[in-house]
């Protein structure tokens, strides 16, 4: 099936429903442009680790009319608090420290929490008079892709053929538009040295009260506790420090060993957080790795959030590089809707700087984050102590201020908020 539009009103086709995609849908819809989603999950994804919004993030989020709905499902986690293996404080990171630039920001909310704020604000948009809707489409996904000279070409799972003016891949770490339009994924991914898991379980009594608790375990794994927007409830987060291990991509049990292998030297709460594991029905697990490109478009496809520019949970911007993204992207499009190769490539030119400081890792990377031996745990916790005191914290808000001289391209005239409402085509 073949749809025609006039170059006023691109057709595009939006790969992932969650953040990143959510945010281009909004914005595209909102400028008088009817997205279609499509996301192969069956549903929305509830939960998911707490995510943060700083900087120009946190501008987009306020032009972009969120701000009421992320204050209603925010966080309530003042800073971070690391423990010896039985519990003791060891060291503490409030969040006001190092003006709210640590690990920790003043605004936390569950990434589960933050797409539904997206998935509500592109519900209201679509029920406004005149506005043009959004198709949006679970369970499905794409299959195949042919770009030519006056579009793309998208074969979906389903069997269904349709075309679009532009495609956005917002498919993530693992994307599956990247792979088709772009190359295979090892191309572009860098293995950062260890996995990452999280899922949901009973709030330990012992663990801090809006608080993420940290421990440092011999062998390479970090355990840490977050809060939930449910008191009743943690996130449990583990990283491993291991080899890579392509066999464990689809491998449910063998990546619980593999966590299980890295909590078996036992430690605070880790008899807990190994029986929680098998009970959790949010339980995700994947690799720590980059994905670096030196191009994002090509003439009408574009890569939005980890599949074009992931960092890595290490880099804390993941969110930050999603939102942004996706705002440029819509704002580019948006000024020259007839021109999408000149906007695509417009969108790669201002972004670029903005993601290679977002992509930083911290020094040492999963090595700093997952000590081997005693001896270095007892150092990395006299390292935070020190970043922590007075005569540090100039130097590490500094340092932690890299994309804060990011100027923010202003897309106001373009694209209306929420209180503006949808413009007319």
């Amino acid at each position: 099936m073949t749809t025609r539009t006039t170059p006023a009103t691109p057709r595009v086709l939006i790969s992932g429903g969650g953040i990143a995609g959510n945010a281009v849908a909004l914005q595209l819809l909102r400028a008088g442009i009817r997205p279609t989603v499509i996301e192969r999950a069956a549903g929305p994804r509830p939960g998911g680790q707490a995510v943060d919004l700083r900087g120009p993030s946190r501008i987009v989020a306020e032009r972009m009319g969120l701000m009421p709905g992320i204050r209603r499902y925010q966080l309530d986690e003042r800073g971070m608090v690391y423990v010896d293996s039985t519990g003791r404080e060891a060291a503490r990171m409030p969040a006001e420290l190092f003006e709210g630039k640590g690990a920790v920001a003043e605004i936390e909310i569950t990434r589960g929490d933050l797409n539904q704020v997206l998935l509500d604000a592109l519900a209201e948009e679509a029920a406004r008079p005149g506005a043009p809707g959004v198709d949006y489409r679970y369970g499905e996904r794409i299959h195949a892709l042919r770009e030519h000279a006056h579009g793309v070409s998208v074969e979906f799972a389903s069997g269904a053929t349709e075309e679009f003016d532009v495609l956005v891949g917002a498919d993530g770490l693992h994307s599956t538009t990247r792979r088709l339009a772009f190359g295979p994924e090892e191309q572009f991914s860098t293995y950062l040295g260890g996995y990452t898991s999280y899922f949901t379980m009973p709030t330990p009594a012992e663990v801090r009260p809006h608080w993420m608790t940290v421990q440092l375990l011999p062998g390479g794994a970090f355990l840490a506790f977050r809060p939930d927007a449910d008191p009743a409830t943690t996130k449990a987060m583990i990283s491993v420090r291991r080899p890579a291990d392509p066999a464990l991509r689809r491998d449910t049990a063998a990546q619980k060993r593999l966590l299980r292998e890295g909590l078996a030297v036992g430690g605070w709460l880790v008899p807990e957080v190994d029986a929680a594991m098998d009970r959790a029905e949010d339980f995700y697990f994947d690799e720590l790795a980059r994905i670096t490109m030196p191009r994002w478009t090509t003439e009408r496809i574009a890569l939005v959030g980890d599949a074009g520019y992931c960092g890595s949970p290490l880099s804390g911007q993941g969110t930050a590089m999603a939102l942004v993204g996706a705002y440029v992207l819509v704002g580019e499009i948006v000024r020259t809707p007839d021109r999408p190769a000149a906007a695509l490539a417009r969108y790669g030119e201002i972004l670029r700087p903005f993601v290679e400081s977002a992509q930083q890792l911290p020094p040492g990377g999963v090595k700093a984050m997952t000590p081997r031996t005693r001896a270095g745990i007892r150092a990395s916790l006299a390292l935070v102590r020190l970043t922590t005191s007075t005569i540090m914290r100039p130097l590490m808000t500094r340092m932690l201020s890299g994309t804060d001289d990011y100027t923010l391209p202003d897309y106001s005239t373009d694209l209306p908020t929420a209180e503006q409402g949808t413009l007319p085509r």
